[in-house]
């Protein structure tokens, strides 16, 4: 066997040599419970309407091998359209479909478990735009998509790479994700996600993989995990359709996720929107079992409102706050992992409307039980732009998330009565032992809150929290090392990717 064979079909996973393990931990292990919205009855009624849609309206697949396969299981395939009985989708996603996987990671301490009672935070997904204090909104370049990927690797309240941090628009449409992923396996060793535009794009990013990771190993674990949108109402295209069976075929993950601005794409109504999703997903879900039983995936949605004067998508209001709360019950309840959420905002700028409407999108996503949260930092401007700034401000908000998700410690330390019984009634307890034993890790610590009088502020220069987050994310890209890649596992997916582009002509397309 030649030896780049040999080099991409190795049996054991190849990692960084030397990695270390992270600060933080690699994903968040929820203590505190999930908070429900829907009963029993309300969720056992979005059901029944879901399979009511399934049953007499049905679900378009723009994809030959999606209706072949639809038809052998049963379906009732009328050109495009797919109708199913009731409970074939949930019966076909409950006997194979995993509750909880884990995704690997190049650095075995930062893999992934996505389901049960964790959860993974992701950066912000797609902005053809980037905005930063210095150079304000521009469209994104590979330099700041390989940046967006080392703040995020320097991160810890992150824990995953992501996938398209921002569209690298200076490069070809139909070679982008060559780069794009070897930015997340070059400048990270945290998990990412692969390139869904293409079912091509799909196998480069699992043939890439397996450069990485080894084949017998891509075949037997998740590496990758990818976004798969439904092109609501009720139909999924040939492009996405292709990706999902590229890496359920190679038993990689996919997130269904259908994608709803409710009042365009679904009804103005939490209770419609909901049955829609469940119905959009559960097909889309049912399709990846057909493909390869046990092949790990996700119950996903994106679901926001619009504004009934402009059309303009709305964020932080109540309404998707109630759609994602029942979309994660109705996951637990079909056995599956969610995805939704985030710290999603229309601001045009981080600014006060970009916290508010951040943090009133990232409470209920905690609250819900979210397995998986995609643009969890990083979004302006409604998924238009990825912000350096905001990636700060809001990896800091994910941390505090992170203890929150902690509840209370209950142990002997934490019950703290040695420093009651020392301190006693009229003093303080700055000085006692338990304080000084615990003091370094007792509170969070914001990296960008600022704390002092105000004369302390103002004369260290009276920054406001972008300034700060600026300075922030300007020092940690002076700080950056890269992790260790091994160079000969290095130099076979450089020759892929040469091999690759080499082979087709450039497009915009």
């Amino acid at each position: 066997m030649p030896e780049s064979r040999r080099k991409r079909s190795g049996r054991r996973p190849r990692k960084a040599a030397g990695a270390a393990a992270p600060a933080a931990p690699a994903f968040i292990t929820r203590v505190i419970p999930e908070y429900e919205l829907l009963g029993e009855e309300g969720l056992d009624l979005i059901e029944k309407n879901a399979d009511s849609i399934l049953r007499e309206t049905g679900i378009n697949f723009n994809h030959q091998p999606a209706l072949r396969l639809f038809k052998e299981a049963g379906a009732d395939v009328d050109g495009e359209r797919v109708r199913f009985a009731d409970g074939m989708c949930r019966k076909i996603i409950r006997d194979s479909a995993p509750a909880v996987f884990e995704q690997k990671a190049r650095n075995p301490a930062r893999s992934v478990m996505i389901g049960a009672r964790h959860t993974v935070f992701a950066p912000v997904y797609g902005p053809p735009f980037i905005r930063d204090l210095d150079g304000g909104r521009r469209y994104a370049t590979l330099e700041d998509f390989r940046n967006l990927v080392k703040l995020t690797f320097q991160l810890p309240p992150l824990h995953h790479s992501g996938g398209t941090v921002c569209e690298p628009t200076d490069l070809p449409v139909n070679k982008r994700h060559f780069d794009m992923v070897y930015s997340h396996i070059k400048y990270s060793d945290k998990p990412f996600m692969g390139s869904v535009t293409h079912p091509e794009r799909a196998q480069d990013t699992v043939d890439m993989c397996r450069i990485l990771f080894g084949e017998q190993f891509v075949d037997e674990h998740t590496v990758v995990i990818s976004l798969i949108n439904a092109n609501s109402p009720m139909t999924f295209d040939e492009t996405m359709l292709g990706a999902a069976e590229v890496y359920a075929r190679n038993n990689q993950a996919t997130v269904i996720s259908p994608f709803i601005l409710a009042g365009a794409m679904s009804p103005v109504t939490a209770a419609g929107t909901l049955a829609q999703i469940l119905a959009e997903a559960m097909a889309g879900m049912a399709f990846t079992q057909l493909v390869r039983p046990g092949a790990p995936v996700v119950f996903g949605t994106f679901a926001s409102s619009i504004s009934m004067q402009s059309g303009a998508p709305t964020f932080g209001t109540p309404e998707p706050s109630l759609v994602l709360n029942g979309a994660a019950s109705l996951a637990r309840r079909l056995g599956v992992p969610f995805r939704s959420g985030g710290s999603l905002c229309g601001s045009k700028i981080p600014d006060a409307q970009a916290a508010y409407e951040s943090a009133n999108t990232l409470l209920p996503t905690l609250a819900a039980g979210v397995h998986f949260v995609l643009h969890a930092a990083g979004w302006l401007e409604g998924g238009l732009v990825s912000s350096y700034e905001k990636l700060i401000m809001d990896a800091d908000q994910l941390g505090m998330m992170q203890v929150l998700a902690g509840g209370f410690d209950l142990s002997e330390n934490g019950q703290a009565l040695d420093a009651i019984r020392e301190v006693g009634p009229g003093a303080h307890f700055l000085g006692c032992d338990h304080t000084q034993r615990n003091f370094k890790t007792a509170f969070y610590r914001s990296s960008i809150a600022d704390n002092n009088s105000f004369e302390q502020w103002q004369s260290e220069g009276g920054r406001d929290a972008v300034q700060r987050a600026s300075q922030r994310c300007k020092q940690l890209l002076g700080e950056y090392t890269e992790p260790r890649l091994d160079p000969a596992t290095d130099e076979a997916l450089r020759a892929f990717i040469d091999r690759r582009k080499s082979s087709f002509a450039d497009s915009n397309y």
